[in-house]
């Protein structure tokens, strides 16, 4: 060997060992990724139901990656020779075949060991064969949506066709496509055709059927279970044709899923399992974040009404203030426990301080007009004795407004409080102005308005008639 060409291999066996060892590196954090992620659910008993299908997929990836599980996944047409083909890949008969239309009709998986072929990183790796019904059959539109949710978990798909493909093998590998995972269109039965018309069909296949979904180097031709045609003759002279099944043709396949396995196995594994757990993640989240929200919103509007009615019932000034500022830096408390973010007391009268600068002149408007009708209503207080009770209505009607503008601006602090911490207690892409603003143009005072108008009018009409 010359210097150059031993050059040439040093380089590309140190090439080879660096792939090799950034891979591993990049599994373990996907793997500690997945982790982190199944630890710091924190859903409440609540939150969890009708998620435990979701939660358990979350438990299984982690399972899969933590066993280096690789999931292979055979998809297509009831008759197209899915089981064979498997059965071929396994050189045993454990998936059941036959002539019967769909023989498959529920899921069935096999360990496919291969051992003595995989080197490198992946000698660990366990790899899994699974069989799906045929996509086409009764109540396919359900199996249809099965198989799509598999494919999510699969980390290579198998799609077995028997020749050129149907409208109906072209939209579910379209289907398919979009799931985002690499692919193998397999041209199964191909000793059912003479040699022209079967490199016709796959020049078809390939060239106008698949041209937009796979590479050209995607698609094999195999034969998983041929028929050989005998003649024979009997003693009495007839001629009697059999037919019997011969040696599987499926090293073309086989070739290639190894290619595939020894150049990124690990590496789908890794992303396919963090593909999977992400977008269970988002269901798990949305769950989580409308139940919170729902939460939050009856939190709020409490918070309102108690605010409405104390400062409508108070007769002093000063403690109209105080004590709207207590029920929003206690509301603000209450909202963070429930969004589990630790906030102390400090903490709540920084963000209500920061909420009020950011809300400008409503919360200036809120402050006058707290003032101005908590003297006139302290005014009318006063002399509702000296004039036989005569003023007792103005009373009420000044008590009813103050109350609803101290009950809309606590509803805008809830609203704004509950955007920074339903994004992790911050403001998000925009800042705190920005956010309240949003979120102000957006309020209806006068639907906010009458959400406790008739109960702040019964509470405060039985004060005083009491």
């Amino acid at each position: 060997m010359s210097s150059l060409s031993w050059d040439i291999q040093s380089i590309e066996d140190t090439l080879e060992s660096f792939t090799e060892i950034q891979s591993a590196i990049n599994y373990q954090q996907a793997q500690q990724s997945l982790q982190n992620l199944v630890n710091q659910l924190d859903l409440s008993a609540e939150e969890q139901q009708g998620l435990e299908q979701e939660i358990e997929h979350l438990s299984l990836m982690l399972e899969k990656m933590e066993n280096s599980r690789l999931q292979i996944v055979a998809f297509g047409l009831v008759g197209r020779g899915k089981s064979s083909v498997l059965n071929a890949l396994l050189e045993n008969d454990l998936f059941q075949s036959g002539p019967l239309h769909g023989v498959t009709t529920k899921m069935e998986a096999q360990n496919w060991h291969l051992d003595h072929y995989i080197v490198g990183g992946l000698s660990q790796t366990q790899v899994e064969l699974l069989d799906t019904p045929g996509l086409d059959e009764v109540d396919g539109e359900n199996r249809e949506q099965i198989a799509r949710q598999i494919a999510k978990q699969a980390d290579l798909i198998l799609f077995i066709v028997a020749g050129d493909l149907s409208k109906l093998e072209y939209n579910a590998l379209s289907a398919l496509r979009q799931v985002g995972k690499p692919i193998i269109l397999v041209f199964n039965k191909i000793d059912q055709y003479p040699e022209a018309d079967r490199q016709s069909i796959y020049e078809k296949i390939r060239d106008e059927r698949v041209k937009e979904l796979l590479w050209p180097e995607d698609i094999v031709m195999v034969s998983a279970s041929p028929l050989i045609t005998q003649v024979k003759r009997s003693p009495d002279g007839k001629v009697e044709m059999t037919k019997t099944r011969g040696k599987p043709e499926i090293e073309p396949l086989k070739l290639k899923i190894l290619e595939i396995l020894q150049r990124e196995g690990k590496s789908l594994i890794a992303l396919n399992s963090l593909f999977c757990a992400d977008n269970i993640n988002e269901q798990i989240v949305k769950r989580k974040m409308n139940i919170r929200n729902q939460a939050a919103e009856e939190l709020i509007q409490k918070s309102v009404l108690t605010k409405a009615i104390s400062v409508g019932l108070n007769p002093v000034t000063a403690l109209d203030l105080l004590t709207g500022a207590v029920i929003d830096v206690a509301m603000i408390l209450s909202l963070s426990r429930l969004y589990g973010i630790e906030m102390t007391q400090t903490g709540a009268i920084a963000l209500l301080r920061t909420i009020g600068l950011s809300m400008g002149s409503i919360t200036a408007s809120d402050f006058l007009a707290s003032i101005g009708l908590a003297s006139l209503k302290g005014l009318l207080g006063i002399s509702a004795p000296l004039t036989g009770g005569a003023a007792l209505a103005p009373y009420l009607g000044v008590a009813l407004t103050q109350a609803g503008v101290a009950g809309f601006c606590c509803y805008a602090i809830g609203q704004i409080t509950k955007t920074y911490l339903a994004n992790g207690a911050c403001w998000g892409p925009n800042g705190p102005k920005a956010v309240a603003e949003n979120i102000l143009s957006n309020l209806d005072e006068t639907s906010i308005m009458n959400r406790i108008k008739e109960e702040l009018k019964l509470r405060l009409s039985q004060t005083y008639q009491n």
